[in-house]
């Protein structure tokens, strides 16, 4: 018989790198939901595995909303309508992130090109 995964405040702060305020914030909007004993609250792995796609979510750029809307696909796999509102999740951001690369790029390019005017015109200097 395996033991359940069952993990404290703390220990969930320190596995996923997250502040305490930002543990309770995740609770307080309900994107989390740990067993509470007292004052204690505990996390179990429904709530590891919420936290792992919580902060996918968050890598990915979407919005805690919309991570809210991920995570209630997450819980009701396989009905067609909710894949159908993932992809288009999917779609809008992937389409987002593209525009963030190739602007990034265009910037990257433009200050290559001023450090390397700015080193040139320092070569140009004499030595002092």
């Amino acid at each position: 018989m395996s033991e359940t995964i069952r993990l404290t405040f703390k220990e969930m702060c320190a596995k996923f790198e997250v502040t305490p305020r930002t543990l309770r914030y995740y609770e307080y909007i309900e994107l989390l939901a740990p067993e509470k004993e007292g004052r204690s609250r505990f996390y179990g792995p429904r709530e590891v595995a919420r936290m792992k796609l919580i902060l996918r979510g968050r890598r990915f750029g979407f919005s805690l909303e919309e991570i809210r809307q991920w995570l209630l696909i997450y819980g009701k796999k396989g009905e067609r309508d909710q894949l159908e509102a993932w992809l288009g999740m999917a779609d809008r951001q992937l389409l987002e992130l593209e525009r963030q690369r190739a602007e990034l790029e265009v910037t990257i390019t433009d200050l290559r090109t001023l450090r390397e005017t700015a080193a040139a015109e320092r070569d140009k200097l004499p030595e002092g």
